[in-house]
């Protein structure tokens, strides 16, 4: 591939849509807890600002309570359609998106075509910008070049899912890290789009074909521009009674302070700051030992969580895990 066929850096993560019946418990912990900009559409729609964006979270009535689709910002008309290209020619259906999804999405020329675990890969060309002053309670997020922020799944085939973002929107690797929790090894692989230091994260269980997490997503984040803006969030999470998952701790790869709570849901949600942001003239993809240099101790986990999750591991044995084969060949080389 020459330098001109690439997306690579015109692409961001650009929204997140999940499906929840959960709209008051989510709007406490949106807007009160994390702090977002919360606009209210009807009965059976919801929206989270952070930036200028309309959209950055999309909250859809129904019973799921897990993340449907990731939206993802293309920076030009040309980069667009080199990636409807790529999924076509492999034979995937690309669905247009109706004026009322766009609408809803903030978003101009919207495409949608399927995704690994589940999850709709949307594309859209240009973000609406608000007209509504931002109400937030922190001096701002980082997004821009970065996009949102990044997502993190569990999965049974991670090399598929490394294929299917180098295949789709020429995904690099940043580099790897080593943990063993409860006694399970783990690898997980950070993949970036752009100069964040990774987009999609994809953890495993090495050795074993299990996948212990029930939502579509491990966890999601967004990163604010102040250290004081995330102590912050996680006293309004601690303070308004909503669970925490992960206490405050910096991580090996991308150094980033942050800590993680446990969203109406199910699955986790990051706030992060300062993480490093990657040189492509310099970097080179390593393997760390340990998720953290510090911090990140479990807080509120009971007996009853940990069986829960030995109970879904179990039960993954027993449906195979949705890929999109014809976009998912590594066709390179993947530890």
């Amino acid at each position: 591939m020459t330098v001109s066929d690439t997306v690579f850096g015109s692409v961001h993560l650009g929204y997140i849509v999940i499906e929840t019946d959960k709209f008051t418990d989510w709007h406490r912990f949106g807007r009160d807890a994390i702090g977002l900009h919360a606009d209210r559409f009807s009965s059976q729609a919801m929206r989270f600002r952070l930036d200028e964006h309309e959209c950055r979270f999309l909250l859809q009535r129904g019973p799921a309570e897990d993340v449907t689709a990731l939206g993802w910002e293309i920076n030009d008309h040309e980069s667009f359609d080199r990636v409807v290209a790529r999924v076509r020619d492999r034979g995937v259906p690309v669905t247009e998106g109706t004026d009322e999804e766009a609408a809803l999405r903030g978003v101009e020329r919207l495409v949608r075509f399927p995704g690994p675990k589940n999850i709709d890969q949307e594309i859209f060309t240009r973000p609406r910008i608000a007209t509504e002053p931002l109400v937030i309670s922190s001096a701002g997020f980082v997004t821009g070049a970065s996009g949102l922020g990044h997502v993190a799944v569990t999965s049974t085939q991670p090399h598929k899912l490394r294929g299917y973002y180098d295949t789709v929107f020429d995904a690099r690797l940043s580099d790897y890290i080593d943990e063993t929790i409860n006694g399970a090894k783990l690898k997980i692989r950070f993949l970036r789009v752009n100069e964040r230091h990774h987009s999609i994260a994809v953890a495993a269980v090495r050795g074993l074909p299990v996948d212990p997490i029930r939502t579509r997503i491990q966890h999601l984040n967004i990163q604010v521009t102040e250290l004081d803006d995330m102590t912050g969030a996680y006293q309004r999470v601690k303070q308004l009674g909503f669970a925490m998952a992960l206490g405050v701790g910096q991580h090996t790869n991308d150094r980033e302070l942050s800590f993680y709570a446990l969203t109406p849901s199910g699955f986790e949600w990051e706030v992060g700051w300062n993480p490093i942001v990657i040189d492509e003239t310099t970097w080179e993809p390593t393997t760390h030992r340990g998720i953290s240099i510090w911090g990140h101790t479990p807080e509120g986990q009971t007996i009853i969580d940990k069986l829960a999750q030995f109970k879904h591991a179990a039960l993954s044995l027993r449906h195979r895990e949705q890929t999109v084969p014809a976009l998912s060949d590594p066709g390179i080389a993947d530890d």
